[in-house]
């Protein structure tokens, strides 16, 4: 069963932020599916796997239907931690459950240090922290090459360079540097169409994975922060990150089923294992406490 979907929007600082409720609020303790800079579309298939609780779905800031006002420059986790916050408060106050995938996961992380308040239990999956891990200088010196490419040749060398740093299983050697690459060997124009303001290589990619949590407050939040990380992901920079981030936290990262996008159907033509993943999900958030008062 697919629940009727109502679409809304709320005035944020620099951004008009669009988002979408399946069901009804006040039924029951809301669950967000976020990520960044995917947005609402990426969820549908999980979203509709989930009938049971009334799912909220949004585009960030700079994303799809999420109009910014203030340019397209750079942004930062904690930008989207304060648009996080404000959509609860126009949901009626927390505490939520949320899944965050990557980008979003990062942004996540950042809110709940902030707003421990607004959320119930955080699933952080597969958060890109380039800075947790133990070859963070290559990371940080192939994502400004990234930068610098994306700056000079357009999406499609940009993308091409990202592509395949997502794809490397295991560290980055001191040193590291792209081999020559085809934009059309990953589906991805040639041509430079000029722009510079893609949400994932213009705005989002350096501040999510130059982001440092803070752990002090994540330690002391009184959400419950599961960090989790795909079966089939082996150990690509985000898989990594995962458990980098649940040992800092002195968890062990929680499985699931799938690789980084395992929560995908048809979805950007990367399906993941979509009706196992809900499954797992559910499994997970029924630890958690069920009044939304958050006892």
């Amino acid at each position: 069963m697919t629940s009727t979907i109502s679409t809304e929007t709320f005035e944020a600082p620099g951004a008009t932020i669009t988002y979408d409720v399946r069901g009804a609020v006040g039924d029951d303790v809301p669950l967000l599916l976020i990520g960044c800079p995917m947005g609402a579309e990426g969820f549908g298939t999980l979203a509709n796997l989930l009938p049971e609780r009334t799912v909220v779905t949004y585009d960030p800031r700079g994303v799809g239907r999420s109009i910014r006002s203030d340019g397209s420059g750079e942004l930062r986790p904690d930008d989207h931690a304060g648009d996080l916050h404000r959509l609860v408060e126009v949901l009626g106050g927390g505490p939520v459950d949320v899944m965050a995938s990557s980008g979003g996961a990062v942004n996540a992380l950042a809110w709940v240090a902030r707003h421990g308040d607004d959320v119930r239990t955080l699933v952080a999956h597969e958060p890109p922290l380039a800075t947790l891990l133990p070859d963070h200088e290559a990371l940080s010196a192939a994502i400004e090459e990234m930068h610098r490419t994306y700056q000079r040749d357009g999406i499609g060398q940009g993308m091409a360079r990202f592509v395949f740093m997502v794809g490397v299983d295991g560290e980055l050697t001191d040193g590291f540097t792209f081999p020559p690459l085809d934009p059309a060997q990953f589906g991805l124009p040639a041509e430079d169409d000029g722009r510079r303001d893609d949400a994932l290589l213009g705005q989002n990619l350096r501040g999510v994975t130059g982001y440092r949590p803070d752990l002090e407050a994540l330690r002391s939040t009184s959400t419950r922060v599961v960090v989790a990380r795909g079966a089939a992901s082996g150990q690509t920079m985000a898989a990594r990150a995962a458990d980098a981030m649940a040992a800092l936290l002195g968890t062990e990262p929680a499985v699931f089923p799938g690789h980084h996008g395992g929560f995908l159907g048809g979805e950007y033509g990367m399906p993941g294992e979509p009706e196992p993943f809900a499954g797992r999900l559910r499994e997970v958030l029924a630890t958690a406490p069920s009044l939304r008062s958050g006892a």
